[in-house]
């Protein structure tokens, strides 16, 4: 089944041999990273054993199973984990924007609000930090937290009203910051964010399964309520300044970060009761598309697995690549594959456009290769939405310029203006997935044909 479902308008115009080659490429970098094939893989049963990996638990000698988690490819782990244990889970309750229709048998579903808090992902908080502390010594709990967490847990500390929490989220989102600069704010400001959780778990054992959407995979910034926290209030504050919000957030924000120590999140847990495992690292989509593109015959680069900035000057940048690869071979010859993966970002001030980082990408590159036949680029959001809108990205060519022009759009200015998803999706080269079950790292995928490339 295709992942993405509006196949047949991408390939309606453009270079449509590369743009079918693109999709290609995007659907198995996408299957490449679905969490569940890999929990069936890494946990079993065996009569009365419970393997997780090179672990081992006797559950004769054990208590309860619980499950919980939030984000969104949480939906994928709990379904495995739920076919896995089936009747020895004792409990379940995850969160998630998208509730699927096959609702799991022994886990509660429920569905909050992303990217902005609401007043179910506070519900959707109380009750899992309940289940979390319901869980005694000897017993095992599963915790799949994954990218989007943030948003659908949302338990304020004390003095912070939930408007005044979904305020400061509006604010770091259209600030330009990047993810691990706005969770080292978001945590300092949770009963359940930094470890909160875990500690809630504790002394029961704790196995964390998680996939990474934030560069380099650090523990705290995918998985933040089930481990140690390694940033501090005063990163937080930092982060604030630095980005002119202090005296935009609500004064009990400030006065809640001005207690200092006094609410500073966990910053150790011992291991032998945290166990954590990356079920797929943030840059596997990337490695994926890579290992396929050389299988089609294209020379591939992996140009970064860290990319980041501002969306619209990476895409240019990626473009200015492909012009300098079409007109003197550097740094790859062709016909060549550039991959790259990441999360950039967009800072709005005061735009009301609709559109969203990969899409603001997309264009930025359109931009740069326009009038180059044997040039696409696709931008994707692994969890299939870019920003507010209902499209996982875009996916362009050396004659999307041309064709917004012709429907009267300055593309140029709709980037400046943060407005792409009406221009792209006029000239029909929005991504539509939906909810793809995964939340890893940005995917850029780049294919520079062999035949002319200008004009």
């Amino acid at each position: 089944m295709s992942i993405i479902h509006n196949q047949t308008q991408l390939l309606s115009h453009g270079a449509c041999s590369l743009r079918r080659k693109a999709i290609d490429l995007v659907e198995h970098a996408l299957v490449a990273a679905d969490p569940y094939h890999v929990v069936k893989e890494l946990v079993h049963l065996e009569d009365d054993h419970l393997f997780v990996g090179d672990l081992c638990y006797d559950m004769s000698r054990r208590g309860k199973i619980y499950v919980l988690g939030a984000g969104k490819a949480t939906f994928r782990i709990a379904q495995a984990l739920d076919e896995i244990l089936g009747s020895r889970i004792e409990e379940g309750v995850i969160a998630v924007n998208q509730c699927p229709s096959n609702h799991l048998g022994r886990i509660r579903v429920l569905e909050a609000a992303h990217p902005i808090p609401d007043e179910r992902s506070y519900e959707a908080a109380q009750q899992i930090m309940m289940c979390a502390q319901r869980a005694g010594e000897g017993d095992l709990v599963f915790a799949a937290v994954t990218g989007g967490s943030s948003a659908l847990l949302c338990h304020p500390a004390e003095g912070i009203s939930l408007e005044e929490k979904r305020r400061v989220h509006e604010l770091l989102l259209a600030s330009g910051a990047d993810i691990t600069a706005i969770n080292a704010v978001r945590k300092h400001l949770s009963k359940v964010k930094g470890g909160l959780l875990a500690q809630a778990v504790l002394p029961a054992e704790l196995i964390n399964l998680t996939v990474s959407d934030v560069v380099g995979d650090p523990f705290d910034f995918i998985t933040g309520p089930t481990v140690a926290d390694t940033c501090s209030v005063e990163d937080a504050l930092d982060v604030l300044k630095r980005y002119d919000l202090w005296d935009k957030v609500a004064a009990s924000v400030r006065r809640h970060l001005s207690r200092g120590s006094l609410v500073e999140t966990p910053k150790a847990l011992d291991d032998q009761w945290v166990r954590t495992f990356v079920l797929v690292p943030s840059a596997t989509a990337c490695n994926a598309a890579s290992k396929m593109a050389e299988d089609m015959g294209f020379k591939p680069l992996v140009l970064t697995t860290s990319l980041e900035g501002e969306s619209a000057d990476a895409g240019m940048f990626l473009g200015a690549i492909a012009r300098e690869i079409v007109l003197t071979g550097r740094p790859i010859d062709r016909p060549c594959a550039v991959i790259a993966s990441g999360e950039t970002t967009v800072t709005l001030l005061d735009a009301e456009g609709s559109g969203g980082p990969s899409q603001e990408f997309a264009l930025g590159a359109a931009l740069k290769i326009k009038g180059m036949s044997q040039v696409v680029l696709a931008a994707v959001d692994t969890d299939g939405f870019d920003g507010p809108t209902p499209f996982a990205g875009a996916l362009v060519d050396g004659a999307t310029c041309g064709r917004a022009e012709e429907l009267g759009y300055a593309p140029f200015r709709q980037l400046r203006a943060h407005d792409t998803t009406p221009v792209l999706r006029d000239v029909g080269d929005v991504l539509l997935t939906g909810p793809t079950g995964t939340n890893i790292a940005d995917l850029v995928v780049m294919l520079i044909g062999a035949g002319e490339g200008l004009g």
